[in-house]
């Protein structure tokens, strides 16, 4: 089963996900305070976490550049990270915080399953 880690608040972009990857294949976790992220990931151990670029008051460049120094600290297990941009130009924020892929918003459920699927390993994904 694909472990999957939602870090957003907006109840769009929450329904949205679940109803695009919430299945008998995957498990999806929701979290809605980033700060919770590290305690999360080390209980769920994701195999891709999704991030929303604008969430609470610490923002989606934040919370990758987080999760990635947690990964060198070996505080938590590695894995893809995705981010949630609100527009195109926001790409660039999202290679420089170091996410492996990312989607502008709004989304449609098929870019969303597509994209997730392109970020995990085969045998993730099959």
């Amino acid at each position: 089963m694909t472990q999957i880690l939602l870090v957003a608040d907006t109840e769009w972009v929450v329904n949205q996900t679940r109803s695009a990857l919430a299945g008998p294949s995957n498990g999806l976790h929701e979290l809605a305070d980033p700060r919770q992220l590290l305690d999360t990931a080390v209980e769920v151990e994701p195999d891709i976490t999704i991030v929303d670029m604008q969430i609470g008051s610490m923002g989606g460049m934040a919370i990758v550049r987080m999760f990635r120094g947690a990964v060198i600290a070996g505080e938590i297990q590695p894995g893809p990270i995705m981010l949630l941009l609100d527009r195109e130009a926001d790409e660039f924020l999202a290679k420089r915080a170091g996410a492996d892929g990312w989607l502008i918003k709004p989304f449609t459920a098929k870019d969303l399953t597509a994209k997730v699927a392109a970020l995990l390993p085969v045998s993730e994904s099959a």
